[in-house]
């Protein structure tokens, strides 16, 4: 360690700290050149591979935003028909419901009027059958005073 302590402190005497002959021109021309084909070679490349992904991305990234929207509009578009389909089945549901009351009201009625007419004919029948049953209670009537009559007038005779 001593020795290359040493070595280094001639080497400051006789030239100085820094010996500046034609290697650092040659050092700094071979930096630019390795700079430059590295730059062509390695760093141009992957920077358009970069900046072709990133086009891709931000392409896609629109294409997705996009498709997006259109969807978004589609199910609102949706959504309405389907608002519009519930009220439409609403309205035929309620015109439904409401033939079928009219209809069980007609049958109702019918039906009422049906027992009605059947109620007036039994009602008729009665009374027919009871003017029958009067006038044949009348007959016998009649027939069991002439009896008594002649009973009685045939016992005083």
């Amino acid at each position: 360690m001593l020795s290359s302590a040493l070595l280094a402190v001639e080497a400051a005497e006789k030239n100085g700290l820094f010996d500046l002959d034609a290697t650092l021109p040659i050092i700094a021309i071979q930096f630019l050149l390795l700079v430059a084909v590295l730059n062509s070679l390695f760093y141009e490349p992957v920077t358009r591979v970069i900046d072709s992904r990133n086009d891709y991305i931000r392409s896609t990234q629109a294409e997705a935003q996009e498709q997006l929207e259109k969807a978004t509009a589609l199910a609102q578009e949706y959504e309405a028909e389907i608002s519009r389909a519930r009220l439409q089945a609403q309205a035929v549901i309620a015109e439904a419901e409401a033939a079928a009351a009219r209809i069980r009201l007609e049958k109702l009625a019918a039906a009422q009027a049906e027992i009605q007419a059947k109620l007036e004919a039994a009602r008729r029948q009665v009374e027919q059958e009871k003017q029958a049953a009067l006038e044949q209670l009348q007959q016998q009537v009649e027939a069991i005073a002439a009896q008594i009559t002649e009973k009685l007038l045939g016992s005083v005779r």
